[in-house]
């Protein structure tokens, strides 16, 4: 791919999270059926999620539905205005730290298991220097409020 990967100001304007909500800060690597998102706001003192000054590991979610939502941008095109999604279920989510305050950058993986159209299914995972923190599935419903 010779085109650029995309950075935090193009994540920005692609997900609905704006100013320290954005918490990606770009792109590794993706295709059609995953991507790998890298992060460094799990470190600031003045992320939004910290709460007691900690991070609980549940955020690791957060960071990967926004991984997610990054990734139907892509797919999306540049063209296409990406789809509003709503995250509606997690499962098998496993937590193997008790908080995301790690020295490490973080790894977002997701892959993109099933699409139906306005609903699909990914897995993901948060690592920190190869080692697994948090992996599950989530569901995503796109325009849930388009039929409203």
């Amino acid at each position: 791919m010779s085109q650029a990967l995309p950075d935090r100001a193009w994540i920005a304007t692609r997900i609905p999270h704006q100013g320290s909500m954005c918490l990606l800060d770009g792109v590794a690597d993706w295709s059609q059926e995953r991507i790998h998102c890298i992060a460094s706001s799990h470190r600031l003192s003045d992320n939004p999620l910290r709460a007691a000054g900690r991070l609980g590991t549940a955020n690791a979610i957060e960071y990967a539905a926004q991984a997610m939502a990054v990734h139907g941008a892509l797919r999306a095109g540049a063209g296409t205005a990406p789809r509003a999604g709503f995250l509606t279920s997690v499962r098998e989510v496993e937590f193997h730290v008790s908080q995301l305050d790690v020295a490490d950058g973080l790894d977002v993986h997701a892959e993109c298991l099933s699409d139906a159209g306005n609903h699909q299914m990914y897995a993901f995972r948060v690592e920190a220097a190869g080692a697994v923190l948090v992996s599950g599935r989530a569901s995503v419903m796109l325009d849930a409020g388009s039929n409203l």
